[in-house]
């Protein structure tokens, strides 16, 4: 396990967590963090041992958003340094995105602003009845999306309610969060990252190929100008798996009735 403001473990086989580890600032980003975090990243897409993240945060909070007094000299900077490190900060949630492995959040606390956009930029979330996620950038001057929101939001839970969220700046709590689809899994804070390594696991025991494939998929299929575009997609990678060799040994153990030994081949 590294030190620091990230600290990075495997808790089971082919499952890295990434946990924010700044408590004491309820996890707001500062830029180093935001470095190691990028870095991070990088290292697990070139991993092919990979087959999971865990994205999480130590203490009583998920993530509080910026932290204000570290990034103090970046708002008196120009335009262009300023935009500069804007798009340094939103490529942290497309390096999410765009894993290769599906990215699980665990909030069992705040999740707010560019929190809650980290949050969003994963592909599901477990969360509980003490999760409290606020777009609330609207309520400081700003505009009401950040680091991807407006793309991650609406796809989750539909344009109306992503509205009303980004409009307002309000708090969606847990229970609430589950009701409108925006967590796959509500449950006891103590159960929270169990809960999070059932789902990993669970996406670990597939072949991952497809699991790439899949992920891929959704994205391109939720953003296609019609079926016909998605199915075209969907064509590709079907025929791409089924040349594979963890496609026959899934096959092969189908038909002996036996778990399959995947080898990403």
């Amino acid at each position: 396990m590294s030190v620091g403001p990230l600290l990075v473990s495997e808790p089971v086989e082919g499952v890295v967590e990434l946990m924010l580890n700044r408590p004491e600032r309820l996890n707001a980003l500062d830029p180093d963090l935001l470095g190691r975090l990028g870095r991070v990243l990088d290292t697990v897409a070139g991993d092919s041992e990979v087959r999971a993240v865990l994205l999480t945060g130590a203490g009583r909070s998920f993530c509080a958003g910026f932290d204000l007094d570290a990034l103090g000299e970046t708002w008196s900077a120009g335009l262009p340094e300023l935009l500069s490190a804007q798009e340094g900060w939103a490529g942290i949630c497309r390096r999410l995105v765009d894993l290769p492995v599906p990215v699980i959040a665990v909030v069992t606390g705040p999740a707010v602003g560019a929190g809650m956009s980290l949050a969003l930029a994963a592909d599901m979330r477990v969360v509980t009845a003490g999760a409290s996620f606020a777009a609330a950038f609207v309520r400081v001057g700003l505009a009401g999306a950040d680091l991807g929101l407006s793309w991650t939001l609406p796809r989750t839970v539909g344009m109306g309610v992503a509205a009303e969220i980004m409009l307002t700046g309000r708090h969606v709590g847990g229970e609430e969060a589950q009701r409108i689809g925006l967590a796959n899994r509500l449950c006891a804070e103590d159960a929270a990252v169990p809960t999070a390594l059932e789902l990993a696991a669970a996406v670990a025991a597939n072949s991952p190929f497809g699991v790439r494939l899949t992920k891929q998929v959704l994205h391109a299929g939720v953003d296609a100008p019609s079926f016909a575009a998605a199915t075209e997609i969907e064509n590709r990678n079907q025929i791409l798996a089924s040349r594979t060799e963890d496609m026959a040994e899934a096959y092969q153990a189908l038909r002996e009735r036996r778990k399959p030994t995947f080898r990403n081949r």
